[in-house]
């Protein structure tokens, strides 16, 4: 089983808030965060919505002359890692930062960027292309900048699983620490990938939802009018630490990690298996991971992106594998859009707060529920206070790639 990992930090970054507590109390109240898209002019595009993260201001950060080396994603995860240390109250110092690592993934990374840089080109030749560009854009450098700007000299690790990359990060900064590669971990993902290209694509694909005229509604995982996902930003930072680290320098510990599974589908590009048991061992294996009984898990914090075919089969892989036993599920999706590599990160730190607060998100938008969903409790619009010993966090993406966090309430 190897060392036991608290989570001592969080930083989350959203289109419901700028902050761990701004986002926390937005979901709870239900607020979505999806509005016309910004950033770009939309409107020739078959989707015109998306849940950006607003007023943000890199500025607040990050030095002025580096704003500029550094692409959307790279920021958010910046912001987010300084808050999740802000509130594990860890100083990083040259006695310990050997002990510090960074495992920060992102689906996409600097899309922004690369249509940036690719508009030089076309428009002014190959002497217009940015000398910062390929730095500026590479997923690797969120984990790079974070490492430099704090001084983390431990494990320095990008990876880039597609929506499943921040789950994966954290996961693999568990089983780090468990090792004793390190003693502390600043782990999670970042995304900004709503640009043209970005939307386009998954416009393409007809896997967005086209509700443009009611934008706060549209992202509505389980529910029978559902058309799509609503693309998300933002990020997600979790501080893990051992145990004994934590206590011995008195961190502010919010929950436990229990477990952590993996499993690959095998199957299909985009699709999830049929039943999606590909799901269903990778719950399976988090639990097992934990060495607890699956009846001790209270709540899970679906992938729920709001598409008609990967809802209906987690919902599917939930009950086969919790079978009888009445588990609360929500998809706080519904409110933040879809994070794509950055959601397993916001995810993770949205369940280990239900197990802190004693209360649980819900799915908005709940109006007439699948009835292939029928018996399940999806916790319908309005937030649940509910004692929960054991939570988890389910991550799904393209290529079948699969991840589950399984966290525990810290007593």
């Amino acid at each position: 089983m190897g060392r036991r990992v608290v989570v001592t930090g969080l930083g989350l970054i959203c289109g419901v808030g700028n902050s761990t507590e701004e986002v926390w109390q937005g979901l709870l109240a239900g607020k979505s965060g999806v509005a016309r898209i910004t950033q770009f002019d939309s409107s020739n595009f078959a989707c015109q919505i998306a849940a950006e993260v607003k007023n943000f201001d890199p500025l607040n950060y990050i030095e002025k002359k580096e704003v500029k080396k550094m692409a959307r994603f790279i920021h958010l995860a910046i912001a987010a890692s300084e808050e999740a240390l802000k509130m594990s109250g860890l100083q990083i110092t040259p006695e310990n930062a050997e002990r510090v690592g960074v495992h920060i993934g992102s689906g996409i990374g600097g899309f922004d960027i690369i249509e940036r840089e690719h508009s030089n080109l076309v428009e002014g030749g190959p002497r217009k292309i940015s000398p910062f560009f390929i730095p500026s854009a590479i997923i690797n450098l969120a984990a790079g900048q974070v490492s430099m700007r704090f001084g983390a000299k431990g494990p320095n690790e990008a990876t880039a699983t597609a929506c499943t990359t921040s789950a994966h990060s954290i996961g693999d900064s568990f089983r780090i620490i468990q090792h004793n590669d390190a003693d502390v971990m600043i782990a999670g993902g970042s995304e900004a990938a709503i640009t043209p290209m970005g939307v386009g694509g998954f416009a393409a694909m007809r896997a967005l939802s086209t509700r443009n005229n009611e934008p706060e509604k549209a992202s509505r995982p389980w529910d029978r009018d559902r058309d799509g996902f609503v693309m998300g930003e933002g990020a997600g930072i979790l501080i893990l630490e051992e145990i004994e680290h934590a206590k011995q320098r008195g961190a502010p510990i919010i929950a436990e990690v229990a477990g952590y599974g993996m499993s690959g589908d095998a199957y299909h590009i985009t699709q999830p298996a049929p039943e999606h048991e590909g799901g269903f061992r990778v719950m399976r294996n988090a639990v097992r991971d934990a060495g607890i009984n699956p009846e001790k898990v209270g709540y899970v914090n679906a992938h729920g992106t709001s598409t008609p075919i990967g809802d209906t089969l987690e919902a599917h892989a939930i009950r086969n594998y919790f079978g009888e036993h009445q588990i609360a599920v929500s998809s706080t999706k519904s409110m933040t859009g879809h994070l794509l590599g950055g959601a397993g990160g916001l995810e993770a730190g949205i369940t280990v707060l239900a197990l802190r607060d004693h209360i649980l998100p819900p799915t908005i938008n709940l109006e007439n529920q699948d009835p292939e969903t029928a018996g399940m409790d999806f916790v319908p619009n309005h937030a649940r206070k509910a004692n929960v010993e054991y939570a988890m966090s389910n991550s799904f993406g393209f290529g079948g790639t699969n991840g589950a966090l399984l966290f525990k309430r810290w007593e």
